[in-house]
């Protein structure tokens, strides 16, 4: 029951950060924020629907988009091609 809610695992974290690292030591990288944003966001999305109600998952959905967003504007901001890039491969 709350597998969707639970934080993403260790595993999980690396597996994301290895698909989008741009560097050897990368954990921090625009492309890698977003996409363990975007599994976040993918769990919460899947918690809300069964628990339309939970507003403080709703508020914590809210913030992480926002947080996405700014963060998918920044990287537009400074390389073009690497936004373009993460968009298609997470299907944004």
């Amino acid at each position: 029951m709350l597998k969707y809610f639970m934080a993403l695992s260790k595993d999980q974290k690396y597996k994301i950060i290895e698909e989008f690292k741009m560097h050897e030591k990368d954990v921090g990288s625009p492309e890698v924020q977003i996409a363990l944003l975007t599994e976040e966001i993918k769990r919460l999305t899947s918690h809300l629907r069964e628990h339309p109600h939970d507003n403080t998952s709703k508020r914590g959905l809210i913030l992480k988009v926002a947080q996405r967003r700014k963060i998918l504007k920044y990287l537009k901001k400074i390389s073009l091609y690497r936004y373009k890039k993460v968009v298609e491969k997470l299907d944004l």
